[in-house]
């Protein structure tokens, strides 16, 4: 057992210069190295999360932005249309007064013309009843007249 023991001494002897190298290496690499690595990684993760966290707000500013212009877009259409019934309601109103300004006109016509009708029947009445008795004395004369021979012109025309 002794020849163990002394040989595991001699190779501990033997690897302790390894391991001190291993060591050193190990200190120098992390001061050196993995120190500046791992402060780069720590920051390129802190801008990677500041760059998606300015992502987020950007992305919400522009949704705010699309749901403002989709409301300003909606209270527009809104103001045409008002606008559109207004002169709709407009010409509608101004097509009635023309309609009731032709129709009044059309019924001061037709009145006019019937009055000028009942003159113009009035007239003939007149007419005819001042003509009735100068046509009836004709009409009593012509039968009253004495008839004269077969060759006359009244039997003529008969």
């Amino acid at each position: 057992m002794d020849s163990i023991v002394h040989q595991l001494g001699e190779l501990f002897l033997g690897a302790t210069p390894t391991a001190l190298l291993v060591l050193i290496f190990y200190f120098i690499f992390r001061t050196i190295f993995f120190k500046p690595l791992l402060a780069v990684m720590a920051e390129r993760e802190a801008r990677t999360a500041g760059a998606q966290k300015e992502a987020e707000a950007a992305q919400a500013a522009a949704a705010e932005k699309v749901q403002k212009y989709q409301d300003a877009l909606k209270d527009a259409r809104a103001r045409v249309y008002a606008e559109q019934e207004a002169a709709r309601k407009v010409v509608l109103d101004e097509r009635a007064a023309l309609l009731k300004d032709a129709r009044a006109k059309a019924a001061g016509e037709v009145d006019t013309a019937k009055t000028r009708i009942e003159a113009d029947l009035a007239a003939a009445r007149r007419q005819i009843e001042t003509a009735v008795g100068q046509l009836a004395s004709e009409i009593v004369r012509r039968v009253l007249q004495p008839k004269s021979g077969p060759s006359s012109p009244a039997r003529e025309a008969r």
